[in-house]
C-alpha cells in the first residue's frame, strides 16, 4: 500500500522521468537548430537541474523501499505504471495527456525559475 505524501513523491518523480526524457529527445533535434548556440546551454542548465532532481526523489522512494519497475502503454490514452514496493507491487494508470500537461507545466516552471535568477 502506497501512502498519500509517497504517492505525490512517485508523482514527482514519474514526471520528473518524462522530463527529463523528452528533453532528451529534444535535445538531439535542437542541435540541428541554427541558434543552437543560444538554446542547448539553456537545455543542459535545465537538465542537469531535473536530472539532480530525479536522482534525490529515486533516493527517498528507494529509502522507503518504492520502486518504479516499468511503463506500460495502454492504448494511446493511458499508461500503467507498475511500482514495486515493500508489502506487494502495484499498477497506477495515467493518462497520457495528462502527464503530458504536468510535464509541461512543471518544465514552464523550471524554466522560470531560472530566468527570476
Amino acid at each position: 500500500m502506497i501512502k498519500p505524501e509517497q504517492r505525490q513523491l512517485l508523482h514527482k518523480y514519474l514526471l520528473i522521468e518524462l522530463a527529463v526524457k523528452s528533453l532528451q529527445i529534444d535535445y538531439k533535434k535542437t542541435e540541428q537548430f541554427k541558434m543552437k548556440v543560444v538554446f542547448l546551454p539553456l537545455m543542459d542548465a535545465l537538465l542537469k537541474d531535473l536530472r539532480q532532481e530525479y536522482f534525490d526523489l529515486k533516493r527517498q522512494l528507494a529509502q522507503q523501499k518504492i520502486r518504479v519497475i516499468g511503463w506500460t502503454n495502454v492504448d494511446e490514452y493511458f499508461s500503467d505504471v507498475q511500482i514495486a514496493t515493500a508489502g506487494n507491487d502495484v499498477v497506477l494508470r495515467y493518462a497520457n495527456q495528462a502527464l503530458k500537461t504536468q510535464v509541461e507545466k512543471l518544465l514552464i516552471n523550471h524554466i522560470n525559475e531560472k530566468m527570476k535568477l
